[in-house]
């Protein structure tokens, strides 16, 4: 069937988070929110009339997970990116981020070291001092809008981490890291003896002819120092539902995560999150496959308005994710005084760089995953905000 991603969907009357939290998150509900990583449409028509035919049976009791459900995860892995899991070595989690917090808490010592690549989604630092751990930073290197490894400091970070939390594709900055990326940085967390947990969830939205490599696949050796979270969340708009895979090296690490989820009796989908995962990779592929050249469209949109109109603030097309990484520095303003920028002058709502790297100042991201007309609408009201500023 045909979609349409460019339909206008009311999400104030389904208790977004995007929309409802507006005011708790910026102050005010007058912005366009373009920031928590969810999609503004309507998921693969097969999902919907799942869930629909599952509420129709009126009976949603504790919920068996069949080895279907993980069956399909398995397939759609060895159709989409060539890398075939053992289905005895999965486990359902809540989400990713609550993989990542588990992990923490089981293979790294009170006040031991985390290391992350930063910029990186908050939440790695979050769960990692939460835990009562400490952050060690590899900030990845900017030059001429590329962002790279810092090599020498990547190993001798790893020389001191107890665990080393990777993020492939790469949010926010929209990374597909190579093979030869990928085998320099296990390597090193081989030699170093540092047990890697990879967050994927991004995997399924990779565009301009790049392809994601699953962390796992890369050699036995490798895989088996490699903890990897995968979810069709973000690929099919279902973060509500609650539901990830978590892939295990071997049976023993499997077992101690199980054990930590079971001690509060945390091993069961909902009913519905069950239906709606293997229903989407089962049948979801068309819907997807119409989604990514619409949303390769959509930064190609902000790309350009950006260098006509606002050359400012700099930008382009990420190779994967739904999600833009905007450089303000030119506005010459700090992290608080652009954020209130955003919000008071051009009417936006995303999120600020700083809560991805906390030495970076003057960057933002956007959320790119709308239809067009709200990205024309943010974006006349970024250049209207931008041309007061330099009057």
């Amino acid at each position: 069937m045909k979609y349409d991603f460019d339909q206008i969907i009311d999400r104030s009357k389904n208790l977004s988070a995007k929309y409802d939290e507006r005011k708790k998150k910026f102050g005010t509900e007058d912005v366009i929110p373009l920031w928590i990583a969810d999609m503004d449409f309507r998921t693969a028509q097969p999902i919907i009339d799942a869930l629909k035919a599952r509420a129709e049976e009126g009976i949603w009791g504790y919920t068996a997970r069949p080895e279907s459900y993980f069956q399909a995860i398995r397939d759609w892995q060895s159709r989409r990116n060539g890398w075939t899991p053992d289905t005895s070595l999965m486990s359902f989690c809540l989400g990713v981020v609550q993989t990542l917090s588990a992990m923490v808490q089981l293979y790294t010592p009170q006040g031991g070291n985390v290391l992350i690549q930063t910029p990186v989604y908050s939440e790695f630092y979050d769960m990692t001092e939460l835990a009562g751990r400490r952050v060690s930073e590899n900030q990845l290197v900017e030059k001429d809008g590329r962002w790279t490894v810092d090599w020498a400091d990547f190993e001798a970070k790893l020389q001191q981490a107890d665990l080393f939390l990777f993020c492939s594709p790469h949010n926010p900055l929209g990374i597909v890291w190579t093979e030869d990326e990928l085998h320099r940085m296990m390597e090193l967390c081989l030699k170093y003896h540092v047990l890697v947990v990879s967050d994927e969830i991004h995997s399924d939205l990779v565009f301009h002819s790049k392809k994601h490599i699953p962390t796992a696949s890369l050699s036995p050796e490798i895989a088996a120092n490699v903890v990897t979270g995968i979810s069709g969340t973000k690929t099919f708009n279902l973060a509500g539902l609650q539901a990830s895979t978590v892939v295990f090296p071997n049976a023993h690490i499997k077992e101690n995560f199980d054990r930590f989820w079971a001690n509060m009796d945390i091993h069961r989908n909902n009913a519905f999150s069950v239906t709606a995962m293997e229903t989407a990779f089962r049948e979801g592929e068309e819907w997807l496959e119409q989604l990514l050249p619409y949303l390769s469209e959509n930064f190609d949109f902000v790309a350009d308005y950006c260098a006509k109109h606002i050359p400012k603030i700099k930008t382009c097309a990420p190779d994967a994710t739904y999600l833009m990484w905007l450089d303000c520095r030119e506005l010459g303003l700090d992290n608080q005084a652009l954020h209130d920028f955003m919000i008071r002058k051009a009417g936006l709502g995303l999120n600020d760089g700083c809560s991805f790297g906390r030495s970076l100042n003057g960057f933002m991201r956007l959320n790119a995953a709308s239809p067009r007309s709200v990205l024309e609408q943010a974006m006349k009201q970024l250049e209207a905000a931008v041309n007061s500023l330099q009057q």
